[in-house]
């Protein structure tokens, strides 16, 4: 087929498909539908030509709808893309994958500065992505939510320190999904400005955790301890005072960045120090069976003798484990009331239950587990299927 140009306007007597009115200086656009022979009619008052398909002027020719030469090698055809590599490429396995690329193009939110545990564990899940520092976690959380990142690392538990419940509550409060968890070793280190002894030190600043993690520490150095937001934000603050009588307990990192001094590695009360970290998306991730799995989960129970045994026991019957159970008060709902015929109605705590099991929701195993257990739960929501990760 070729593309003619008519001088005179044409309206034969035969149905048309009109296409709404595109403006007074565009005409609008009639498509004949009785013939296979396409006539296309521009109509308008700027106008007085018409666009007609007819055949070519060498009606041997083969025209082949596919872009290719046709085999007399005369003609090729114009119908689709002139460059077929601006069209959308299917997806890929790859493109479903929590480790996409090793991180590149990807940012993520954190909370803390430059120098942080928690950017330290977002560079160790997407080592090449772009860190985004935040000063609360909130602030984090709302960074996925609004398209200004694409992830946010959470801490969750720490192997000294114990769970950290604020960050359990936010999980519940955002609609954001578990794609990955992070275990990062911990290795707190005294900070100084350079040139600065121990014996100089008087007082040393960090995050309330870190303090607490190495208690016994600075209790022997007869050190000072004072809260800080976030550890890289202490070595930030000691850099910037000026003061020699100052120190921070942060990463190795941290003092690279800032320009301090270590004056002491690992003071931590325990050598084993291992923080868990959680990824989050505003999308789950598709889970497989390819690797070892981990499901988060967060429910309520109804109210009834032997309920959590019963909630419990929908895993154990299906062999699968569990790896880490919480609970935290419903803060909408905190207390419920046993019976209230008695005066002064007896009353206990509502709990929200959170619990971390050894499985893939891909397996049927896990799904039929927690169809059983919608048996006890008032409310039940999975936060994320991911796979685990290990300690390095």
């Amino acid at each position: 087929m070729a593309l003619r140009c008519v001088p005179n306007l044409f309206c034969p007597p035969k149905p048309f498909l009109e296409i709404p009115d595109l403006g007074s200086n565009r005409g609008r656009i009639l498509l004949d539908l009785r013939f296979s022979k396409l006539k296309c009619f521009a109509l308008g008052a700027s106008t007085q030509r018409a666009f007609v398909l007819v055949e070519d002027e060498n009606p041997g020719a083969k025209t082949s709808l596919t872009g290719k030469i046709d085999e007399d090698g005369s003609t090729v055809s114009r119908a689709f893309h002139k460059d077929l590599n601006l069209l959308p490429k299917p997806l890929s396995k790859t493109d479903l994958s929590p480790f996409p690329a090793n991180g590149s193009n990807v940012r993520v939110a954190y909370q803390g500065n430059p120098g942080a545990y928690c950017e330290d564990a977002a560079l160790k899940a997407y080592p090449n992505c772009e860190t985004v520092p935040c000063d609360q976690f909130e602030a984090a959380f709302n960074a996925v939510e609004l398209w200004l990142v694409d992830k946010a690392v959470l801490p969750i538990e720490n192997s000294v320190g114990g769970s950290i419940h604020r960050n359990y509550d936010l999980l519940l409060r955002h609609r954001l999904h578990i794609v990955r968890e992070v275990q990062l070793v911990v290795n707190h280190c005294l900070l100084a400005l350079p040139g600065v002894t121990m014996e100089e030190v008087k007082r040393v600043f960090s995050h309330p955790q870190a303090l607490a993690q190495c208690e016994m520490s600075l209790t022997n150095l007869g050190i000072v301890r004072v809260s800080a937001d976030d550890s890289a934000g202490a070595a930030l603050m000691v850099a910037s005072s000026g003061k020699r009588d100052m120190g921070a307990i942060a990463s190795a990192r941290a003092a690279a960045l800032y320009g301090l001094d270590i004056l002491a590695e690992k003071i931590q009360d325990e050598n084993e120090n291992v923080t868990r970290y959680l990824v989050l998306a505003r999308e789950p991730i598709i889970p497989g069976t390819d690797r070892v799995y981990k499901t988060s989960i967060v429910f309520t129970l109804e109210e009834g003798p032997g309920m959590l045994f019963k909630a419990l026991a929908v895993f154990s019957l299906r062999g699968i484990n569990l790896s880490k159970i919480e609970s935290r008060p419903q803060k909408g709902r905190p207390l419920r009331v046993v019976d209230g015929s008695n005066k002064g109605s007896a009353m206990y705590f509502d709990y929200l239950f959170y619990i971390d099991f050894e499985a893939s929701m891909a397996e049927q195993r896990a799904q039929n587990a927690l169809e059983h257990l919608q048996e006890y739960a008032g409310f039940l929501r999975v936060l994320g299927s991911y796979p685990m990760d290990i300690v390095i």
